[in-house]
């Protein structure tokens, strides 16, 4: 591999000082001056490129401390980035065709959820049509989120956009064609697959058909960790705007619960998608301050968390029953275990020396395996006993992905700890490891429920 030249090593620079919220464009333009003078001062002296970018760059000061010094003299900047100026023309949320876009595609999910209406289908009609929608729910929003990011990431040619349709053509064809049994376990889990492997398919799309790049994967996992807060945030808000809507129109004796349970409910659920992806495009620096805060707010309670259920159950001898709600419980469990430590992952520096919060982490991953690993040997002995089915089925395969992830985790984590290795191993593993669980949801899709009969 060729070395960085010298345009490469700046724009590397600008890039680093960009992710800072409070140093504005015109401010790095300027520095960016300052850099280049210093550059050509030391290669007249004699410096080649290498050196004479290294010491400028020592010169001009350390990234984090400019941020910081532009952070307090600017901190109301960090605030005026958290609203939406239109009329700004400096500002990254003014482009009319990026709102416009995001807008219409917005509202267009939002019709999609209503559509099958017309062919009675209805979401406070018979279980049948329960069943329906929430094995269609991903195909009412996903779509339009990728043709989002396939027109924001420049995808031209048209066979891109044949691979990027098949899955979404694929999956509709799956859920409405196979014969399920109403109800039946199969279905259940091919309704709760399917989101995920779309969801990971829709990596293609945001990285502009870059997919194999593992930086692109590790921006995919920072995007999704950023648009879930965005999505709760809004949800949050659209709670309390439901509530209050029900209040002030009972007020004069109207009762709107149907209309928002029909309407307003399920169409700015699915709108809501598009608009939080298009907010996390544009204030990514904004969340790239609160990825570090989360990350250490919740993973010392997910450690506790599992550490004292870990004691618990050995003190007492009461082994983990394995029951459909306990085995979902679990999943959930030790799948939002694995996205704390994939958002983890995404919001460090992986330049930065190991701390205290890595061991920690470490903890949180060795407590997650012990959790899988008592799990396991429930559910093999439950399974020997009364044999398969599709959710034991279901959850053996997550929870032996997930012993796979989180015990390599752990080894690579201890590795880094010790500085046998650099962080980006970490990083590495598990944007190789996404694809698996790609692979594990569609099978979940497709060849479950043939296994099982679709019972």
């Amino acid at each position: 591999m060729s070395k960085p030249t010298l345009e490469e090593r700046i724009g590397q620079w600008r890039d680093y000082l960009q992710k800072r919220p409070a140093v504005r464009t015109a401010d790095i333009d300027e520095l960016e001056d300052h850099l280049r003078s210093q550059i050509e001062a030391l290669r007249q002296a004699g410096l080649d490129e290498d050196e004479a970018f290294l010491v400028a760059v020592k010169r001009l000061g350390d990234l984090n401390a400019i941020s910081r010094e532009f952070a307090i003299e600017y901190s109301e900047r960090l605030w005026k980035q958290l609203v939406v100026i239109s009329g700004s023309p400096t500002s990254p949320l003014s482009s009319q065709r990026d709102t416009t876009l995001a807008v219409g595609l917005g509202v267009a999910s939002a019709v999609a959820i209503k559509i099958p209406s017309l062919f009675g289908y209805h979401l406070s009609g018979p279980p049948s049509d329960l069943a329906f929608y929430l094995s269609n729910l991903s195909l009412f929003v996903l779509p339009f989120l990728a043709i989002f990011f396939g027109l924001k990431r420049g995808l031209h040619q048209l066979d891109e956009w044949f691979w990027l349709a098949i899955p979404f053509i694929a999956a509709g064809l799956l859920v409405n064609l196979m014969p399920f049994k109403a109800g039946g376990q199969t279905q259940v889990l091919t309704a709760i697959h399917l989101p995920i492997a779309l969801w990971l398919m829709l990596c293609y799309a945001y990285s502009g058909g870059q997919w194999r790049s593992h930086e692109q994967r590790m921006n995919y996992v920072r995007f999704s960790g950023e648009w879930f807060i965005y999505y709760t945030l809004i949800a949050l808000g659209g709670a309390v705007l439901m509530g209050l809507t029900l209040f002030i129109f009972q007020a004069i004796g109207l009762n709107v619960e149907q209309a928002i349970i029909e309407w307003v409910l399920p169409c700015g659920a699915m709108g809501a998608v598009i608009i939080a992806a298009w907010l996390v495009e544009y204030k990514q620096s904004v969340i790239e301050n609160i990825a570090p805060v989360l990350t250490w707010i919740f993973t010392p309670l997910f450690t506790a968390l599992l550490l004292i259920f870990v004691v618990v159950m050995i003190l007492t001898g009461n082994a983990i029953q394995i029951e459909r709600e306990v085995l979902i419980g679990f999943d959930l469990l030790l799948v939002l275990v694995l996205g704390l430590l994939l958002y983890s992952i995404s919001a460090r520096d992986p330049q930065q020396p190991p701390g205290q919060f890595d061991w920690v982490q470490l903890l949180l991953v060795v407590s997650a395996l012990l959790v899988d690993v008592l799990a396991l040997w429930a559910m093999a002995a439950r399974i020997s006993e009364f044999g398969f089915s599709p959710n034991k089925t279901a959850a053996l395969g997550l929870n032996l992905l997930l012993l796979v992830n989180l015990a390599w985790s752990a080894m690579l984590y201890g590795r880094f700890l010790h500085g046998r290795i650099p962080f980006r191993r970490l990083e590495r593993w598990q944007t190789a490891y996404l694809p698996v669980f790609a692979a594990w949801a569609w099978l979940m899709v497709a060849i479950l429920p043939v296994i099982f009969n679709y019972r």
